[in-house]
């Protein structure tokens, strides 16, 4: 610290996401005061300079989901539209038969859906249609971290195959990759979606999720308390388009005769299903709709309706 004319300045900084103190006691007749700003991480040489900079940064750390949440027109209470989650705060998901999620991504107009919009500012987005049939795994494993073939496929394949602006969109995020037994009420499950985390850059839709989407879960046999092999007339829930796909949650082999598998969204039940589980109609090697899951960087703003014809656009 240098010091002229005999100031004395005093300087605090404190870093911490969703709040940065600055606290200062200054007393100087003109901008002739510089500090030593090597241990700060700030490139201001001047006092004023750095208090702006760290106002900057608070900025942007707070706003975050806040600030998204008025760009999709703020949340809702009933109906169709973006709901502040039951079950993790911070979390918010789009609801209902056809809310207005449609984003443009990848030069795809209207060609992904917002899931929700994450408490670190990220957003969730899935392919409204197929990339193919594939199988959730070649062998009978469940793990997708071992990888799975599809795991393979989409983070490196399907990858390299979007065009540079996409790719430097999407954030390496968690994706929650525990296993459930379909007896597990909703936030039993979640809690055991989230006891397993894995960081990549393109996965699948959570089971929980396809659940969280339905702005009417009580409407399903055994409501909320019970939803897991349940079925649901798929009226109030978007995530539901008339096909059977692969979700990434594996099922638990929960008793003997259990076989490796994993979730689907099942056109036939209209909800949740397995395959390659108890009372499975298919196993894990079956071949289903893909629909990719990426999160978008949290520095992304939107604009734009979130309709059909008038799609978020990524700024």
């Amino acid at each position: 610290m240098k010091l002229k004319n005999k100031i004395i300045i005093f300087a605090l900084f404190m870093f911490v996401c969703g709040m940065i103190g600055v606290y200062a006691a200054t007393y100087f007749p003109s901008n002739d005061v510089t500090y030593d700003n090597k241990e700060s991480g700030l490139t201001s040489t001047n006092v004023q300079g750095a208090i702006d900079e760290l106002y900057g940064k608070a900025q942007q750390c707070s706003s975050n989901s806040n600030d998204k949440v008025e760009d999709m027109g703020g949340t809702v209470s009933s109906g169709d539209g973006l709901y502040a989650d039951s079950y993790e705060d911070g979390r918010y998901f789009y609801k209902g038969k056809n809310p207005n999620n449609y984003i443009t991504f990848n030069d795809e107009k209207a060609g992904w859906r917002i899931i929700s919009l994450e408490p670190d500012g990220a957003i969730k987005i899935i392919r409204n249609d197929s990339i193919g049939d594939m199988a959730w795994n070649s062998s009978n494993n469940n793990n997708w971290t071992r990888p799975s073939s599809l795991n393979t496929y989409l983070n490196s394949t399907y990858y390299n195959e979007l065009n540079s602006t996409a790719k430097s969109q999407i954030v390496t995020h968690d994706f929650s990759i525990g296993a459930l037994a379909n007896t597990s009420c909703l936030t039993d499950a979640i809690n055991n979606e989230n006891e397993i985390i894995w960081k990549g850059k393109i996965a699948l839709a959570n089971a929980s999720e396809y659940l969280r989407t339905d702005s009417n879960t009580n409407a399903c046999t055994g409501g909320a308390e019970d939803p897991y092999g349940s079925v649901c007339d798929g009226s109030t829930n978007w995530m539901y388009n008339g096909k059977t796909y692969w979700l990434l949650t594996p099922f638990l082999k929960n008793t003997s005769n259990s076989t490796a598998g994993a979730y689907v969204v099942d056109s036939g039940y209209r909800s949740l299903g397995t395959r390659g589980g108890k009372n499975s109609n298919g196993t894990i090697s079956d071949r289903e709709t893909i629909r990719p899951v990426v999160y978008l960087s949290s520095s992304v703003t939107l604009s734009g309706s979130g309709t059909s014809s008038d799609p978020y656009v990524i700024n």
